[in-house]
């Protein structure tokens, strides 16, 4: 009889016959140096991540968002600005052949083919080289987006109005004025202040806030009677003393001044 034959040897399942410790293999000797994806590439992901993580959280708290006023349906004349990664295709739209008639064109048709590339590069490049040089197609399409984008960003920005931007997005603070003051209700019965001021002089699309301005009684007077900027002179229908009362209640920001 031969040694071991017709024994059966019986183990337990839940112990290992060898105990390994938990190393990565070792992909040296493959093309191209790969390496395990866990944990050596995904932990090297997760650290830079937690690092852009931190830093962006960081750059919230020390800037935070700015904030404009409460949007007004009413309000014809405000200028939207998208966000600045939006910025690109916000100047694209300005363009004679991507806007108006041709919007679905700039708004649909470029980004989709731009982005449609990008996304088609790896099945169109197949190489293994890491080198850019290398790798013309996708190194060519990703560098024809990020000079698109930057080109079209800069180009947004530097023909954007910002100074017109910062005043209809301002934060104004609500005026309590004093609707028992006669020059309040002088304002109500002229309707062509109303119509361009609001009923409370908060302003809108063909006019400024009647309570922003540092102008004096006498220069509003002027102002009344003589027009400025869009709007036309001689639209006050009334006498001289209640144009100084209209103008002295406009001075005070909206209060009665014999009331103070």
């Amino acid at each position: 009889m031969h040694r071991g034959k017709g024994m059966k040897f019986v183990g337990d399942s839940r112990v290992p016959a060898e105990r390994m410790p938990n190393i990565p293999k070792d992909y040296s000797e493959y093309p191209h140096k790969t390496e395990a994806f866990w944990p050596n590439f995904l932990l090297r992901e997760w650290m830079v991540g937690a690092v852009f993580l931190i830093g962006y959280l960081c750059l919230t708290v020390a800037h935070p968002s700015p904030l404009e006023r409460v949007a007004d349906p009413n309000d014809s004349g405000y200028i939207p600005l998208p966000d600045w990664y939006f910025l690109f295709l916000y100047q694209l739209l300005k363009y004679e052949y991507a806007a108006g008639d041709f919007t679905v064109i700039g708004a649909v048709v470029i980004p989709g083919i731009a982005f449609g590339a990008l996304l088609l590069a790896p099945f169109l490049d197949k190489g293994v080289e890491r080198r850019p040089i290398r790798r013309p197609i996708a190194s060519g399409l990703m560098m024809l987006g990020v000079i698109s984008v930057i080109f079209l960003t800069w180009e947004s920005v530097d023909q954007h109005d910002w100074e017109a931007a910062a005043q209809q997005g301002a934060i104004v603070e609500d005026v309590e004025i004093d609707e028992s003051a006669e020059g309040y209700e002088i304002y109500l019965s002229q309707q062509a202040c109303i119509n361009c001021h609001g009923d409370e002089g908060e302003g809108g699309a063909a006019a400024p806030p009647l309570f922003e301005s540092d102008y004096s009684e006498e220069e509003i007077m002027d102002i009344i009677r003589d027009g400025e900027g869009q709007m036309p002179p001689d639209q006050f229908e009334g006498s001289d003393e209640e144009l100084e009362t209209l103008a002295d209640w406009i001075a005070n920001d909206g209060q009665d001044p014999d009331g103070e």
